[in-house]
């Protein structure tokens, strides 16, 4: 058993202060402190964020699409997701802290990416780079927003590029798109941005936009009309063609000038609202301003005529046509045909145009009609048909005064032309039916008479037949000249004496020219003559 004194006793324990601060504790807690600064600065540093409506997220990835203004990087699109309504997309863009000013009502959305159009080809490098969400600003004067609906085609121009913005109001879209060309003179200075239906549906709006340097060319008394395809008509002037560029005929465009004439022009504001016409004949027909209106009154008909067909003074455009109807006839059984035109007075005088009220340009119109003015249809082309109103000073006009009918101011009208022909040979025809042939006729049945009697003469009758005996002589001496005939027998013998006198005259000529001494002394004999011999050889 063991002793406790004997065994060893342990040591006493030394009690010391543990240490409050150690030095492991240094790098937990730097972590927390510069997660929780990270943090702060991210909340404190984050952009705003904006929410764009798109009917489809083609080519828009969260985390990867960028968001860009005038292809400078301004956010990145966060999240990409449904609308409640499952109609359309839902796309969270976060800017960057110093583009907070960029989000304000007016401004436009919409992705970049590769399109072909009728106005061209456009977003050609987003094939390399990707496709992007492009932000245009609005107005720096619009209040701050955070929702917007973006677009799913771009737009021509930006709204912060300077310029001058008109809206084209037209019946018919025709060919024009967005992107369309606005010409001047040939010249482009503009582009068709937008188009939309009015909410009643009778008519149709264009947001054209012309360049800053050309925007001192729209004015008050400015006119556009569509220059859209291959222009084809025919009217009293004949037949037109018209051929813009290749371009307009693909995507349509917008042309825009001043008519004639028209100077002094005031400088109009951004929306101001233009009539687009068809074309440039109407455009420029329509600064056209006429004072009066008269109702002609035609006993022909009026087929060629038409509304806005031209009305003329002695080739001089005065006015157009109205209206062609049987509605403004003075009465229900009247056969003339109405119809209503607009002049300007001041054309066809320098006398009307000191007026400065209709009643001037009436007191003009009755002493012209007392001078012999009158209205007339003319041909205005023989190949279409078509006719226009032509007022002129005729010599031998019938003594007539300025009417009114209906409340509109008439004045007299005259046949001419093919109308003018045909009245004229109906009244020839009359005339021939209201001439007597009855001398004529006696005439005519008494040499008749007296045709039969001399047909039933004897000697008459005897005639043919002594007609045949002289027929039958005369074949009787020409059969004695034919080849079987006396006469030819005698003729050939005769012929043949007079070749043989013919040879013996031709003999006779060649003995003389070989001997001309022949006619005194006479032929020699024939052969080797023996030359004969002298005197002094006998």
């Amino acid at each position: 058993m063991n002793d406790p004194a004997l065994s060893p006793q342990p040591p006493a324990p030394v009690v010391t202060t543990a240490r409050v601060w150690n030095l492991v504790w240094v790098v937990p807690l730097l972590a927390v402190l510069l997660g929780g600064w990270m943090l702060i600065r991210n909340f404190a540093t984050q952009g705003p964020v904006a929410q764009v409506t798109f009917d489809t997220a083609e080519e828009i990835y969260a985390g990867r699409t960028e968001v860009r203004c005038r292809s400078v990087k301004v956010g990145m699109v966060t999240d990409v997701g449904l609308a409640d309504d499952l109609n359309s997309v839902v796309v969270r863009i976060e800017l960057e802290e110093d583009a907070a000013h960029l989000l304000r009502r007016g401004t436009r959305f919409w992705v970049v990416k590769p399109r072909v159009t009728g106005a061209g080809i456009s977003g050609l490098t987003t094939l390399i780079q990707g496709a992007y969400v492009e932000l245009d600003p609005g107005n720096p004067d619009a209040p701050r927003e955070s929702e917007f609906t973006g677009l799913e085609t771009p737009p021509a121009t930006s709204l912060s590029v300077p310029g001058r913005r008109v809206v084209l109001v037209t019946d018919e879209a025709g060919l024009l798109v967005e992107g369309s060309p606005i010409y001047f003179r040939g010249f482009e200075v503009g582009r068709i941005e937008a188009r939309s239906l009015s909410a009643d549906g009778v008519s149709v709006s264009y947001n054209g936009f012309i360049r800053k340097e050309h925007a001192g060319l729209v004015n008050s008394h400015t006119r556009f009309w569509n220059t859209s395809g291959i222009d084809i008509s025919a009217g009293a002037e004949g037949f037109k063609v018209r051929t813009p560029s290749l371009q307009s005929m693909l995507s349509g465009g917008v042309a825009f000038g001043t008519a004639a004439g028209a100077h002094g022009g005031e400088l109009v504001a951004d929306g101001t609202m233009f009539r687009l016409y068809r074309d440039e004949d109407e455009a420029m027909g329509s600064s056209f301003d006429p004072t009066l209106k008269l109702l002609l009154l035609f006993n022909q008909s009026v087929r060629g005529l038409a509304k806005r067909s031209p009305v003329e003074f002695r080739g001089i455009p005065i006015g157009r046509v109205t209206d062609i109807s049987l509605a403004l006839a003075p009465s229900p059984g009247d056969p003339r045909i109405p119809v209503l035109v607009e002049i300007d007075p001041s054309l066809i005088s320098a006398d009307a145009a000191a007026g400065t009220d209709p009643s001037q340009d009436i007191s003009f119109l009755r002493k012209a009609v007392a001078s012999g003015l009158r209205a007339s249809l003319k041909t205005g082309s023989l190949i279409t048909g078509a006719l226009y109103v032509d007022f002129d000073y005729l010599d031998d006009a019938v003594p007539a005064e300025l009417g009114s009918v209906g409340g509109y101011h008439s004045v007299p009208t005259v046949y001419s032309g093919f109308a003018q022909l045909e009245a004229r040979l109906s009244a020839l025809f009359d005339k021939l039916e209201s001439v007597q042939f009855t001398k004529a006729v006696d005439e005519i049945a008494a040499a008749a008479a007296s045709a039969r009697a001399m047909l039933d003469d004897p000697a008459l009758r005897e005639l043919p037949a002594n007609l045949r005996r002289s027929i039958e002589a005369l074949e009787s001496s020409v059969s004695s000249l034919g080849p079987d005939g006396a006469v030819q027998g005698d003729l050939l013998r005769t012929l043949d004496e007079l070749r043989a006198t013919l040879r013996s005259l031709k003999s006779v000529a060649t003995t003389i020219e070989e001997q001309p001494n022949s006619l005194i002394f006479g032929r020699d004999p024939a052969g080797s003559p023996e030359p004969k011999a002298t005197p002094a050889d006998r």
